[in-house]
């Protein structure tokens, strides 16, 4: 079996660079059209009659669903072949842009979304996958930046694309520019794409999949509803499922020999103290990213075009410096990245939060292109220190726990910040300045976040000696 494997990712893995481009690509469709939709949250509001806390389930959704799609990564790379699973998700991808450019009502979009979110959930960790198989652990970093330099430019286009196209024509449009890219990326991948390590059958474990999501699901649910009239004590039951499945799905995997993942990954340190930074970082940035598009619309009364601008300037230089990142951990090990990425990470949440209730539009530009050098320097590095540390038996399934981590991590970030932003009610203030208020709690928690990642990073480095 091991010959076997190697003859084939020897025979086929001469020229990598072209195919993780393009598996990269359609990662960058998904991501750009779920950063494109977050600047056009107001416009939602309004349009559908809904409140916030309704329409981020367009965000939050699809996030939960790319999660839980992730979270079978391992199992789909030893069962299916790579142009399968492209395939699979280009599809999903173009019918989930249907759905949502003629979404009529407003539960029709996040069901589009729903479809949608199988292209990320197939070809993120696909992409990793590819690396892993054909790139010496020696240049992980250098190519796993490479790769996330093309994924990290959606940030940087989706809010000022979807502010751009809300603002000049209609939100529908985001759905339906992006269709046929999507259609040509397809058909560069089925003449691309090649298989570089062997397939087996397996035998699936619904019965923990569907524990861990309906485990999932309740979290976020409780989180939802945090922000409504009586909502602390109903989200309460929701936390008491969360539990109570959640401690099913670790029963079972005691006893269980159907394929999912390996749960023995949590056993290696290097893996658990890489990957809680890693899922912190997320949650931050996702987070963020929904914050300041709707604080500068709401609190300093800019349009969405300005909403999507904001991110641009930093979101750009956050996808160019991947490739410095990813050999700076090559050339330098994991302690310069990791601890200047979180210093320069802390000093903005720092100034986010102190001056978080009176942000101007320049302040907030110039903290943000800062804030994402750091979060883009330790996050992207987090996961690949994490791989290159572990032991190739188990990077698959480590690569589906941080795949899914990031992806959870984001939809609560996303809640955890609407809530804030939506149920924060000071006698007298109106409506701008409460949403200033919540704003500024929720750069308090960013701020937190950066000091408990200070301590992981450290535990990190010992766990690894």
């Amino acid at each position: 079996m091991v010959e076997s494997q190697t003859s084939i990712q020897k025979q086929n893995a001469k020229h990598p660079f072209f195919v993780i481009v393009v598996i990269s690509l359609m990662t960058f469709m998904g991501v750009l059209t779920e950063t494109s939709m977050n600047v056009t949250f107001p416009t939602l509001m309004k349009q559908f009659n809904v409140s916030l806390t309704t329409v981020q389930w367009v965000t939050t959704g699809y996030l939960l669903t790319v999660a839980l799609l992730m979270l079978t990564s391992a199992y789909l790379k030893r069962r299916f072949t790579n142009k399968q699973l492209f395939i699979a998700a280009a599809c999903l991808f173009m019918l989930g842009d249907i759905l949502g450019g003629m979404a009529t009502t407003y539960w029709v979009l996040p069901l589009g979304r729903l479809v949608q979110a199988g292209c990320v959930g197939l070809t993120g960790p696909l992409m990793i996958n590819i690396i892993m198989d054909t790139v010496p652990a020696t240049k992980f970093g250098t190519y796993m930046g490479m790769a996330n330099l093309i994924i990290l430019v959606a940030p940087a286009l989706g809010p000022t694309f979807g502010g751009t196209v809300d603002y000049f024509a209609s939100w529908r449009m985001i759905f339906w520019i992006t269709l046929p890219i999507t259609a040509l990326l397809l058909i560069l991948g089925i003449f691309t794409i090649k298989q570089y390590s062997p397939t087996r059958h397996y035998v699936f474990d619904w019965l923990r999949f569907a524990l861990l999501a309906v485990s999932l699901t309740s979290l976020i649910m409780g989180l939802n509803i945090m922000g409504d009239a009586h909502g602390l004590l109903n989200s309460l039951w929701y936390f008491g499922f969360t539990v109570i499945t959640f401690g099913l799905f670790m029963w079972r995997s005691k006893f269980s020999k159907k394929a999912l993942f390996n749960l023995a990954v949590f056993k290696h340190p290097s893996f658990i103290y890489s990957f809680l930074p890693y899922i912190l970082l997320q949650a931050s940035n996702i987070g963020i990213n929904f914050v300041l598009p709707n604080y500068v619309q709401v609190v300093d009364h800019a349009s969405a075009f300005i909403g999507g601008l904001v991110l641009l300037p930093g979101s750009v230089l956050n996808g160019l410096g991947q490739p410095i990142y990813g050999w700076m951990l090559d050339r330098y090990g994991g302690k310069l990245p990791l601890y200047l990425g979180n210093t320069l990470f802390f000093i903005t949440a720092l100034g986010f939060t102190i001056y978080g209730r009176h942000l101007s539009i320049i302040g907030i530009i110039l903290l943000y292109t800062v804030f994402a050098m750091g979060r883009s320097m330790a996050f992207g590095n987090s996961m690949t220190y994490g791989l290159k540390v572990l032991s190739g038996d188990v990077r698959n399934d480590a690569n589906a726990v941080y795949s899914t981590g990031q992806q959870v991590a984001g939809s609560i970030g996303t809640t955890v910040m609407a809530v804030l932003m939506s149920s924060i009610t000071v006698p007298h203030f109106s409506n701008a300045q409460n949403v200033a208020v919540g704003s500024q709690m929720a750069f308090g928690i960013i701020l937190f976040v950066g000091t408990i990642n200070f301590w992981l990073f450290t535990k990190l480095f010992k766990a690894k000696s």
